[in-house]
């Protein structure tokens, strides 16, 4: 199938957009990939499928909710647009940015950001800021400098970012003829599980699928406002993606969790990193840190026997390893270095 972009290909379940003002880097289409090795060993009796989100034109899920905020912003007479990020929001909106021909403002955590995205962004042209703060802190900046001046937030406030980021849903229904048992993703800010449900609802309803599936989120330990019940003033884990201690959809998380009859826990950074490497080892798919939440709580409940004999379970893939690359070369070993040898080469080889 021609790509087509989210824009075009569900335009029947998304806000109307004129098509000249539809801003597209032709994202979406995502594989969704059976990860048969991961079931035998941490889900038997399972199916597991992977939605590698990091093969998106910028690397990582979110630019399934800049198409669509972007383009609204377009139609809108818009010229600019503001974010605050961790680093994938910031890559994104960069690129649409440019794509459109708009200004692109981004407000950051001073030393928080993988160099990967920060790369990303710069090379976009987009004003980077970095501010003495959190990401909350930046957050809360960028809605206020949207109220007084003219220029777009683009964060997953805009409601127009969660009603693109929920055709990854539609996707998983299409690939596999219906909504499987259960959804798992990282929880960070919250829009992204809010979306997906949104998306597995609205599918539902208009009769593309015949069922529902149990939402289950995993947040950081470091950062886990959801689960603890308060926010996090410091919020700290290696998943810088998901480093939030005030998530803008939290009521909304919540509620997904409640209606699907889903949970949202946590897991420590040593699982996390653990499941980061045994994606990667185990199914050849590199995703950043705050990716492998999702494997990790899968590994969690599999251990406490919670899912059930031939359930089909979906992990969400936010973001692709190479916006994190430090991490990688951290969790693994450094070359062996030897002289131009072969009786070298072949004792290092074993053979």
């Amino acid at each position: 199938m021609h790509r087509k972009g989210i824009i075009l290909r569900y335009r029947d379940l998304l806000p109307a957009v004129p098509e000249e003002c539809v801003v597209t880097l032709l994202e979406g289409n995502t594989p969704l990939v059976p990860a048969q090795n991961l079931a035998r060993s941490i889900a038997p009796g399972t199916e597991i499928y992977l939605k590698c989100e990091g093969l998106n034109p910028t690397g990582s899920f979110k630019d399934r909710g800049m198409t669509m905020a972007v383009s609204v912003a377009k139609a809108e007479g818009a010229d600019s647009v503001i974010c605050a990020s961790t680093g994938n929001t910031s890559a994104s909106a960069a690129a649409y940015a440019a794509r459109a021909g708009m200004k692109a403002f981004v407000l950051i955590p001073e030393g928080k950001i993988a160099h990967g995205k920060l790369s990303q962004a710069m090379i976009h042209g987009a004003q980077v800021i970095q501010i003495l703060g959190n990401f909350d802190d930046a957050l809360g900046l960028v809605r206020e400098i949207s109220e007084k001046y003219p220029v777009t937030l683009v964060n997953s406030v805009n409601p127009y970012r969660i009603e693109g980021q929920k055709t990854a849903a539609f996707e998983v229904c299409d690939a596999l003829g219906d909504a499987p048992d259960c959804h798992v993703l990282p929880v960070g800010n919250a829009g992204n599980i809010t979306a997906y449900w949104a998306g597995y609802k609205a599918y539902h309803a208009a009769g593309r699928s015949k069922r529902l599936p149990r939402m289950l989120g995993w947040q950081a330990e470091g950062a886990a406002p959801i689960v603890r019940g308060h926010p996090i003033r410091k919020p700290e884990t290696v998943a810088t993606a998901i480093r939030i201690g005030n998530p803008a959809s939290w009521k909304q998380a919540e509620a997904a969790r409640d209606e699907s009859g889903g949970l949202i826990r946590m897991v420590s950074d040593a699982e996390i990193l653990e499941a980061y490497k045994l994606i990667a080892e185990s199914e050849g798919i590199f995703c950043e840190p705050a990716s492998a939440a999702s494997v990790a709580g899968v590994i969690k409940l599999g251990k406490e026997s919670f899912f059930r004999k031939g359930e089909r379970i979906v992990c969400t893939l936010t973001g692709h390893g190479l916006k994190d690359p430090d991490n990688a070369i951290a969790q693994s070993d450094d070359p062996v270095t030897i002289p131009s040898d072969m009786a070298e080469a072949l004792k290092i080889l074993g053979f």
